[in-house]
């Protein structure tokens, strides 16, 4: 048996930090849709309805294929419509290889949702600079969508995304959707053009000294590569956006979502426990430690 699924089976016994998310409630595959070659999107909705269903962006849950096992992904959905799960992830593993050939009405367990969320309440009145790379951008997308909902409540509104090529970029017509709107800034990069691509190219950190957003009243919400995040925060930091105005979604190594299996351990921290999402002045001691 491959290590990745061994790894991915042994989370199914691991207990849950909820009260009552031990056993996995059924949900049926409403879509499946391919984002790229290794990407896609899949949506879930509950056989049974839940009154109680919500979730923080930034959250994740743990996704249950029966008889196979069960892993963390964050979700990527909208929090205004919770009985509605969204999650995009890469078929790259014995779990996610099998959700990527479901088809509509078949089965899944969820557990969930667990995890740190980003703080949008407390951020009211800032700009908002949100930096994703790759498949970053799904952790980010529920923080999107929040903000549009309550547009008032915030500053400006900056995105930052990169990807590896054109053809690797995730959500096309949403971002082309939200690049149309007047009180949203959408700045897109790919670190190499093809086809008949006439945007941006380099790395998303390069579009950071040049974003439209004031860094003394500024929150940063990054998610991709830790080495993208790395640089980000360096960036940022060097436009005067401080520590404790930076969050990170790390979903370091995530497997059981209970912190048992220690694959997620960071320094003090298991991702799955305290976050995923962390300001950065809670981690930055072992944030620029490569071996950590």
């Amino acid at each position: 048996m491959r290590a990745t699924a061994i790894h991915e089976q042994q989370a199914i016994a691991a207990p849950s930090r909820a009260t009552d998310g031990c056993v996995p409630q059924r949900y049926r595959v409403a879509e499946r849709r391919q984002e790229n070659a290794d990407t896609f999107t899949v949506a879930l909705e509950p056989v049974d309805p839940r009154s109680d269903a919500t979730f923080a962006a930034g959250q994740f849950n743990m996704l249950y294929v029966f008889g196979l096992g069960e892993i963390p992904i964050s979700i990527s959905g909208n929090p205004a419509s919770p009985e509605r799960l969204v999650h995009t992830t890469r078929a790259v593993g014995t779990v996610t290889r099998t959700m990527a050939g479901l088809r509509r009405g078949d089965m899944m367990g969820v557990r969930g949702p667990f995890g740190t969320h980003w703080p949008l309440e407390e951020l009211q009145g800032k700009d908002i600079v949100l930096v994703g790379g790759g498949i970053g951008l799904a952790p980010l997308r529920p923080a999107l969508y929040q903000i549009v909902a309550q547009r008032s409540d915030y500053g400006r509104v900056v995105l930052l995304y990169g990807a590896r090529t054109p053809e690797d970029m995730l959500y096309r017509s949403e971002l082309e959707h939200w690049r149309a709107r007047f009180d949203l800034e959408i700045f897109v990069t790919v670190d190499r053009a093809t086809g008949d691509w006439h945007g941006n190219v380099g790395l998303v950190t390069a579009l950071i000294p040049r974003a439209p957003f004031e860094p003394r009243n500024a929150a940063a919400l990054i998610c991709g590569p830790e080495v993208m995040m790395r640089y980000a925060v360096q960036a940022l930091q060097k436009r005067g956006v401080g520590s404790k105005q930076t969050y990170l979604s790390l979903e370091r190594n995530m497997k059981c979502g209970a912190a048992l299996c220690g694959h997620c351990q960071f320094g003090p921290h298991f991702v799955c426990r305290d976050g995923p999402v962390f300001r950065m002045d809670q981690i930055q001691r072992f944030f620029g430690l490569w071996e950590v």
